[in-house]
């Protein structure tokens, strides 16, 4: 049953040196705080899962917690490159990370396939396409049934995923609204979850059709961190602040600055500076 507790305990019962972990969120919800309290707590080693590594990823490639990475799209999400994530991999700086790049569909049916305890997905796709060729963990296989060759791919099954909703109830199921992404799957695959959420309510009237509720058996941990979702959104608190997915760009490209920026904002800052953050982001609106 999910256990409150601050985000530092949280993470620090959860997380541990060589772990496979999950920090998901599809653009919306995702869990920034998390994984800077990761980042303040200086893990290592980890294998790093995520459909779209995005900033969150690029900082903790750059701080050197990576040993790999698997994932289906690695970009700074309407800007460009991930600048440490790309220095790791051509480079080796700060160490060398290997990778395991797949599609998107792949990735979402290795979840899912994890949440069933399934060892690996059979989807359709990759069909003319030239990934199989650089990773070998897309292999392929013929249906008893029709003869059809499909993809397949070994299913996900994090020792810990991290994800932001929007609220919990004091009993610890959790409500995500909006565009929920691969959140779900991931925490259902994963050994032990950790969920950040806006706020703790009594119960969760007034639900929305496009929603997700996961009963407090499936989570391990709950953390109320306002706004812990920033520079991403969180559908109904605050809007994604594409000025600093713009920033990022210069501060990762530059290993000096990126090192500086990191030292201010995510190891001497704390959990609450993310809700000012977002006070912030409303006041400038």
């Amino acid at each position: 049953m999910a256990k409150f507790l601050p985000l530092a305990q949280a993470v620090a019962e959860n997380l541990n040196d060589g772990d496979i972990a999950a920090f998901e969120g599809f653009t919306h919800l995702i869990p920034t705080a998390a994984a800077h309290e990761a980042i303040r707590q200086n893990f290592r080693d980890l294998t790093l899962i995520r459909m779209t590594p995005d900033l969150v990823y690029d900082q903790m490639i750059g701080m050197g917690m990576a040993k790999k990475v698997i994932f289906s799209y690695a970009g700074n999400p309407g800007v460009g490159l991930l600048r440490r994530m790309r220095d790791a991999i051509e480079n080796g700086f700060p160490h060398p990370i290997a990778i395991e790049e797949h599609s998107h569909a792949a990735m979402a049916n290795a979840y899912e396939a994890g949440a069933a305890g399934l060892p690996c997905a059979v989807f359709r796709g990759y069909r003319g396409a030239g990934l199989a060729e650089v990773n070998p963990n897309i292999r392929h296989v013929t249906c008893p049934f029709t003869g059809e060759v499909l993809a397949a791919v070994p299913a996900l099954r994090p020792d810990v995923s991290f994800i932001h909703a929007q609220k919990a109830n004091k009993r610890g199921d959790v409500l995500v609204e909006g565009i929920i992404g691969i959140q779900k799957e991931a925490v259902l695959a994963a050994k032990r979850a950790v969920v950040t959420v806006e706020e703790v309510v009594d119960d969760f009237d007034d639900l929305h059709p496009n929603l997700t509720v996961l009963p407090a058996w499936t989570v391990t941990a709950i953390a109320v961190v306002p706004g812990g979702s920033h520079p991403s959104y969180t559908q109904g608190y605050y809007a994604r602040d594409n000025a600093a997915y713009l920033e990022w760009d210069a501060i990762a490209a530059d290993r000096d600055r990126f090192r500086e920026w990191m030292q201010k904002n995510v190891i001497e800052a704390g959990v609450e500076d993310f809700a000012g953050r977002v006070a912030n982001l409303r006041k400038a609106a």
